[in-house]
């Protein structure tokens, strides 16, 4: 089966770098699946996790929006925040989680509602692909 390289970068250097046969990322309008050759397009991320489909196994990344760039031959990723799923430190995902939980039931201001809203998203997501729910 041809294969796709994958590139997921952040501000703070290089996530992924390898091959998939199959790229699956959240995007604004939903779930996108990409294969080799897919027609060239750029896409806005979701906080969600991009699965990466390789011959016999399925890595995944969560990710805290971004873009994602899509080229015949290549996709690259400029993700704000990226983690492979066996780098999460679960618990200080979940501590980030109890955070944002408590802010919220809070709600003193709208902003720092959304802000709480957001983190619990990125904490939420952060544990699914830790645990392989994703």
């Amino acid at each position: 089966m041809s294969t796709i390289k994958v590139n997921i970068v952040t501000p703070d250097g290089p996530v992924y770098d390898s091959d998939a046969n199959m790229i699956i990322a959240v995007t604004t309008t939903g779930e996108l699946g990409i294969l080799p050759g897919h027609i060239p397009m750029v896409a806005p991320l979701e906080i969600g996790a991009v699965r990466l489909n390789k011959d016999s196994s399925t890595e995944r990344v969560a990710v805290s929006g971004g873009f994602l760039e899509v080229r015949p031959d290549q996709v690259t990723i400029l993700a704000q925040s990226a983690e492979l799923a066996e780098d999460i430190d679960t618990a200080r995902a979940i501590e980030a989680k109890k955070r944002a939980e408590e802010r919220l039931q809070q709600k003193q201001e709208d902003l720092d509602a959304k802000r709480a809203e957001l983190a619990l998203r990125r904490a939420m997501n952060r544990l699914d692909v830790a645990k392989g729910k994703i």
